[in-house]
């Protein structure tokens, strides 16, 4: 079913750590056909990582097609894959779900 010409990350990077998302941008690279379109999401709330998941995209192949405003209550992102898929290994894992409520309560208690 790999690679995809569409491929939607929604409701995963505001509920896995920091470490996971950029483990799954990885992951995105051998999801996605060579000109394939990736939607996601992640919420701006604090800590605000959507820039740096910009970052971790752009620089894996993924040229930035359109952001929602940060103040527009919600973020969503598109970015098309400008490179070649790699294959995707059996068995890997992408991230561990943890929730954005535990999430919250370690950002707090820092």
């Amino acid at each position: 079913m790999t690679p995809a010409d569409l491929a939607l990350m929604c409701g995963v990077f505001g509920n896995i750590s920091d470490e996971d998302i950029e483990r799954t941008v990885g992951f995105c690279t051998q999801l996605c056909a060579t000109g394939g379109t990736l939607v996601w999401t992640r919420h701006h709330k604090q800590p605000d990582v959507f820039p740096k998941i910009c970052d971790w995209f752009e620089k894996r192949g993924f040229v930035r097609e359109w952001l929602s405003a940060p103040g527009a209550g919600f973020g969503d992102g598109v970015h098309r894959f400008a490179s070649e898929p790699a294959p995707l290994p059996v068995g890997a894992r992408m991230f561990t779900f943890v929730g954005y409520d535990v999430l919250a309560q370690v950002a707090r208690e820092r």
